[in-house]
């Protein structure tokens, strides 16, 4: 546990020194807020057992949301992102009475289905701009006086966000209530047994990982000025499945670790193909930038036939391996 407290000790210390290393602030702030994507959907996969694959509503219906309150109601930014978790808690709560007395691949089916329905309203509802996607939200002041149209400012508020909603998962995990989860996700006739209603349980993980996929939304508009169906599309809940199995199911520096090679690979697969080809002399690699699912898919497959606990998991069950053969 020490050890643990030291890595995110390090962590957080990079970050908050990061915009002054070179870092690009909007990119890094993207990159939390699919961090804590991947953390909320690791909390009811990797905790609670349950496969959704439509979390990408609860990401994008919160990021449309919550620009639509600042931008049309004239919200200041806290109060959005308040007003957007909320609206991810509600989907959530509404997913989860129609989709969670189901169980496999059914529960995910419907999810998927109810996501592709938030989809399809977001592509013709009047206020969302439809395929041109919502744009031009205002940052704002936060409380009315910090002015978040400075970059720096804006990543430190990010930050503190991000943190914050982190450390409420750790909370929630290391609670009676986490463990109670962990249970159902192992043996739920078990839990069923000793007395435990799973469903309620079951429900309640569902609206909270909804709503702190909703806070990364909101999050998210406030941080770029803008949502698109892209934000509500289902290729967006493969890719918060692609982090967290990458990354580590069931661990929590998993999806953050996950997150961030997914989205790193997105955005810089084109420039590390260049200086690839640039080293190598081969021009192939110049194409890997218009590759990006491929190569994504091929990490997955990777992934799944070599580290099938994912990258974290493998480190954490070699470092059980070690302290076993030491005390051996």
């Amino acid at each position: 546990m020490n050890k643990s407290f030291i890595g995110y000790g390090l962590l957080l210390l990079g970050l908050l020194v990061a915009p002054f290393m070179g870092a690009y602030p909007v990119f890094v702030m993207k990159l939390m807020c699919f961090a804590l994507y991947a953390s909320a959907f690791n909390l009811l996969l990797g905790y609670t057992g349950l496969l959704s694959f439509g979390h990408a509503a609860f990401l994008g219906g919160s990021a449309y949301l919550c620009g639509h309150a600042i931008k049309a109601w004239g919200l200041t930014p806290e109060l959005g992102l308040l007003f957007g978790t909320a609206g991810g808690c509600l989907l959530g709560w509404l997913f989860g009475i129609l989709a969670i007395r189901r169980q496999g691949i059914y529960f995910s089916m419907i999810t998927l289905a109810l996501a592709q329905m938030l989809f399809f309203i977001c592509l013709q509802a009047p206020f969302t701009g439809g395929e041109d996607g919502m744009q031009g939200v205002p940052r704002g002041r936060l409380f009315g006086f910090i002015d978040l149209q400075n970059d720096l400012v804006m990543y430190y508020v990010a930050l503190v966000v991000v943190v914050a909603a982190f450390l409420l998962v750790v909370r929630v995990i290391h609670s009676p209530f986490g463990q109670v989860l962990k249970g159902i996700k192992e043996n739920e006739p078990r839990a069923i047994s000793l007395g435990y209603d799973t469903q309620r349980f079951k429900l309640l993980a569902f609206v909270l990982s909804a709503g702190l996929a909703g806070l990364a939304g909101a999050l998210k508009t406030v941080v770029l000025g803008f949502a698109t169906l892209s934000d509500v599309h289902w290729t967006n809940s493969g890719s918060v499945i692609l982090m967290t199995l990458v990354g580590g199911l069931g661990t929590l520096s998993g999806p953050l670790l996950g997150s961030a090679v997914v989205v790193l690979l997105e955005n810089k697969l084109g420039e590390i193909g260049n200086v690839l080809a640039a080293l190598s002399g081969v021009d192939w690699f110049k194409t890997l930038g218009e590759s990006v699912t491929m190569v994504t898919g091929l990490i997955f497959v990777v992934c799944v036939l070599s580290f099938r606990r994912g990258i974290m998991g493998e480190i954490i069950a070699l470092k059980d391996r070690l302290k076993s053969a030491g005390k051996g």
